[in-house]
């Protein structure tokens, strides 16, 4: 057996490889040399070294795109893991209907991001109606309404992986915690928090990229409005290189710049919580 799938495996590889280079590996690479071009197709392409990567930082809606993005990940990745966690720990104490709550909170990750903004956007913006506002009144409202909709979109996702980490906990380990005379705080502090620290990897890098990456969801929502100011980087780099004439290319640029971005936090981000991981 083992002869048979070492002599056919390139044979069955061989599809899967073609199309991830064909569709991952050759766009990457062209993206990242138009990104040091000026160009309108990628037939006319005209190397301008740094240039396109210079309009990009010294364009104000790309660094302020960048400032207001950092601060919905920063409050989304501690909303959404703090909530999923709790939530795991109360379906995990076993309360009549548990599977039942689990479904119902996992449910919203399956809805589009399209959709999921379009509904929060009626949502938010009948309940602001009765006070004046709507959602593109200014951007607190926008960005807490951002907030809202992810959180309610990932929330049940994260949970459904920490519920995965607190019932691989060794029950002894618990037990033995609780005749020594830990309290319920103590417990979670020193048990169950490092126990589930793999989970906290995971989801925090999760919640993570797909908050920097957020496009579907800010685009049904706000659409950047008021005049930019709930634009995500995402969304940018979009406008950037769809709707404004001769920008192609530092479209590109931002990019590249978003993708080394998103990697080096994540990178940054596992490094620091894998180290605080305890070996089982």
């Amino acid at each position: 057996m083992e002869k048979s799938i070492k002599k056919y495996f390139p044979i069955f590889a061989l599809p899967t490889v073609v199309a991830f280079t064909l569709g991952f590996i050759v766009p990457f690479l062209m993206g990242i040399y138009l990104s040091f071009c000026e160009f309108t197709t990628v037939t006319n392409a005209k190397f301008v070294g740094l240039k396109n990567f210079a309009r990009a930082f010294g364009d104000p809606t790309f660094l302020h795109a960048l400032v207001f993005t950092a601060l919905f990940t920063i409050v989304s990745v501690i909303t959404i893991n703090v909530l999923a966690f709790a939530i795991a720990m109360l379906l995990t104490k076993g309360i009549k209907g548990t599977n039942l709550f689990r479904t119902v909170f996992f449910m919203p990750n399956l809805i589009g991001g399209i959709v999921l903004g379009y509904i929060w956007q009626i949502l938010l913006n009948g309940i602001l109606a009765t006070f004046g506002r709507t959602l593109t009144y200014s951007s607190s409202y926008g960005f807490w309404g951002l907030v809202i909709l992810m959180s309610w979109q990932q929330v049940g996702y994260m949970m459904i992986i920490y519920i995965a980490g607190i019932q691989n906990i060794p029950g002894e380990l618990i037990e033995a915690a609780r005749i020594d005379g830990a309290n319920g705080r103590q417990l979670l502090r020193s048990v169950t928090i490092p126990m589930v620290m793999p989970s906290v990897t995971i989801c925090t890098f999760l919640t993570l990229t797909n908050s920097f990456k957020l496009f579907d969801q800010n685009l049904a929502l706000t659409a950047g409005e008021p005049s930019n100011s709930t634009q995500m980087l995402a969304l940018n780099i979009f406008d950037t290189f769809y709707t404004r004439n001769g920008w192609e290319g530092v479209g590109q640029a931002k990019a590249v710049i978003f993708f080394v971005l998103v990697a080096v936090i994540a990178v940054a981000q596992n490094v620091i919580t894998r180290s605080k991981e305890v070996q089982q």
